[in-house]
């Protein structure tokens, strides 16, 4: 659980964004209800010098006493790279330079790496190009990289989170703790959009099976108070990151945020079922039309559902308790009311 730069700030996200982040996620109340990590996107990045080593650019003057900063909120602080040798945005990547890299991310006391795969896609082609007989060229090349860099933060002996952004190519929830991963999107990009984030949602079925502590699928950052949503939407979108387990990363303009995008992201309950002690991953039970309905097993025999009414009108939808697990019947309680 955290904040991201990207959804609000993308390329203009500056130290001082950062700061002010770190210091609304203490004042909001966020940080106590979990919101620990404080992660910059893409465009920090410099230029290397002659021995290598990545310098800031200059909307990141000192990215040591930035993370100090962050970490003396009682917070975490999350770093971004790519494998290729640029980013997304056309900045420096760690190609050739991983456990270089890592070990700069690690004296500036970096807890958390997003790598985003980008430029390496052109690696990717050329390998495929080199050894048109080898199906898996590709794909091998591309786990040897995530791998490089998953080795070289463990060798730092610095606990990092490394998270795999490689929107969900070649099923990483299966080889993603082979390299170290801890988390891994299982989608392209989110936008802001009621019917984005539900075919993201729609993406994740089946996908529950693979989660568990320390191993995480990633259907991107909520986007909960960046306006493309109303407040009931947004409540879907909470409940379903929740059911599902997945990582909650805030994306928002922590400093303009309204009280219902506040008590949508601080809702306790919710956050409960998100970061339930079991661990395991929720799935989706039965689609019918526009209604859907996910469970997710929760610690002490208990299951969250979230039932979902994609379509403009009001529904009354009957549950079965035996099909969730409960033929004795059970009781409910609904954590939005």
């Amino acid at each position: 659980m955290g904040w991201n730069s990207w959804n609000h700030f993308a390329d203009h996200v500056t130290d001082a964004d950062v700061r002010s982040a770190a210091d609304q996620l203490v004042s909001s109340g966020m940080r106590d209800a979990g919101y620990i990590y404080v992660n910059v996107d893409d465009t920090w990045e410099g230029e290397r010098d002659a021995n290598g080593v990545l310098h800031t650019n200059s909307k990141f003057p000192d990215m040591k006493a930035l993370a100090d900063y962050v970490h003396s909120k009682g917070l975490k602080f999350g770093i971004y790279s790519s494998p290729g040798p640029k980013t997304c945005g056309g900045y420096a990547g760690s190609f050739g330079h991983e456990a270089q890299d890592a070990k700069m991310y690690a004296a500036w006391g970096v807890d958390y790496l997003k790598y985003d795969l980008c430029s390496f896609q052109d690696n990717m082609r050329a390998e495929r190009d080199a050894h048109p007989d080898d199906p898996m060229a590709e794909y091998k090349l591309m786990i040897a990289a995530y791998k490089k860099m998953g080795d070289a933060l463990r060798a730092t002996g610095r606990p990092i989170v490394y998270s795999l952004c490689q929107y969900g190519l070649d099923e990483p929830w299966k080889f993603g703790p082979g390299v170290g991963a801890t988390m891994w999107c299982t989608t392209d990009d989110i936008n802001d959009t009621f019917q984005r984030m539900m075919n993201i949602a729609y993406a994740q079925v089946g996908l529950g099976k693979y989660t568990a502590p320390g191993r995480w699928n990633d259907p991107d950052m909520l986007e909960v108070g960046n306006g493309g949503m109303n407040t009931s939407e947004y409540k879907v979108h909470m409940s379903l990151w929740a059911v599902l387990g997945a990582p909650l990363l805030a994306g928002n303009d922590l400093s303009r945020m309204s009280a219902a995008d506040k008590a949508i992201l601080t809702n306790r309950d919710v956050i409960a079922i998100d970061q339930d002690a079991l661990g395991k991953g929720g799935d989706r039970l039965r689609q019918i039309g526009d209604l859907s309905i996910w469970e997710r097993p929760l610690s002490g025999g208990r299951t969250a559902v979230a039932i979902v009414n994609a379509s403009l009108g009001g529904r009354d939808v009957p549950i079965d308790l035996a099909t969730i697990g409960f033929p004795q019947g059970a009781k409910a309680r609904d954590v939005w009311a």
